[in-house]
């Protein structure tokens, strides 16, 4: 168990606006991993941060603890209308994952946001305490469904499992609510094959922003190289929402290739400053993924080599 001072001294670095970016995610995702009472307090410091990339990040960290400390925060960040679209969303989707009830009705107003990647978020949030309270969790086994290797607290449970062609086709009728669609989604991730990977890069071609922005999520999870092509196009069309060019920039760090090398590369001078960081953060986790380093999140690494 780290100590408060252990804590503090990596939340130091995530609030600093002077470090360089990845070296603060890198000190989130280490808060993250140490969790309790401290680590979201350090984690809810930096919703006062320029960068939304950062801030969006903090809310999806806060959301996969699962930690009740952390809604007071989460609703004040998608009550806040001057935050960006994709900060408030990722505080929705959060309030979601911690799967407490008292915030369903808070939910359901922002269901009805002008903005649409928030009311989108929120009316999955919803649907997934539904379910939860429904007795959903720990049902999806029973259901015939497919683990989740990837221990993330996902938007939506993994549909019953099916063939990859019935999968690809219910992810993308766009006259299914969204949380059914997402659930085909979660389950073609779980399946991991190939053949999975290019059903979920056709989604990438789906109407919705924040459905396209999900599936660069989750082929970043996958790590698996059929999806470079797919990724590559969404975040070279400058057209494309910025919150879904960023997601797939990441999700290039994430599988690590060298061919996503130069990509990054090329992006990480983009307008879009979300982009341009994402790519920032991307180069590094990269980095990591092609060197011997033991862990990504090496927050409290760093800070025992800086106090020697």
């Amino acid at each position: 168990m780290a100590s408060d001072q252990d804590v503090a001294a990596v939340g130091r670095i995530l609030v600093d606006s002077q470090q360089e970016l990845p070296a603060r995610f890198r000190a989130l995702f280490t808060l993250r991993n140490l969790g309790g009472a401290e680590a979201v307090r350090w984690i809810s410091e930096a919703f006062s941060d320029e960068s939304a990339l950062l801030k969006h990040e903090l809310a999806y960290c806060l959301g996969q603890m699962q930690d009740e400390r952390a809604i007071p925060v989460l609703e004040a960040v998608l009550r806040d209308t001057k935050q960006e679209p994709m900060v408030r969303h990722e505080a929705g989707e959060a309030l979601g994952a911690i799967g407490i009830p008292k915030v369903l009705d808070l939910l359901k107003q922002y269901s009805e946001d002008p903005v649409i990647e928030v009311a989108e978020t929120c009316q999955l949030a919803v649907r997934r305490l539904e379910w939860l309270m429904n007795g959903g969790s720990g049902a999806e086994d029973s259901e015939g469904t497919d683990s989740n290797p990837y221990s993330s607290v996902d938007p939506a449970p993994p549909a019953q499992r099916k063939s990859v062609s019935e999968l690809r086709t219910q992810l993308l009728d766009e006259t299914l609510p969204l949380f059914d669609r997402y659930r085909a989604m979660f389950a073609l991730r779980n399946l991991g094959s190939e053949e999975a990977v290019l059903a979920l890069g056709d989604g990438l071609q789906c109407s919705s922003a924040l459905f396209r922005h999900e599936i660069g999520y989750v082929l970043g999870q996958m790590q698996h190289a059929a999806s470079i092509p797919h990724l590559r196009a969404a975040l070279e069309n400058e057209a494309e929402n910025a919150m879904v060019r960023h997601e797939c920039a990441e999700a290039l760090g994430s599988i690590g290739e060298d061919a996503c090398l130069p990509i990054l590369q090329r992006y990480r001078l983009d307008g879009e400053r979300v982009v341009k960081e994402s790519c920032e953060v991307a180069l590094d986790m990269l980095d990591y993924e092609k060197s011997a380093q033991f862990q990504y999140a090496d927050g409290l690494l760093r800070v025992n080599a800086a106090a020697q």
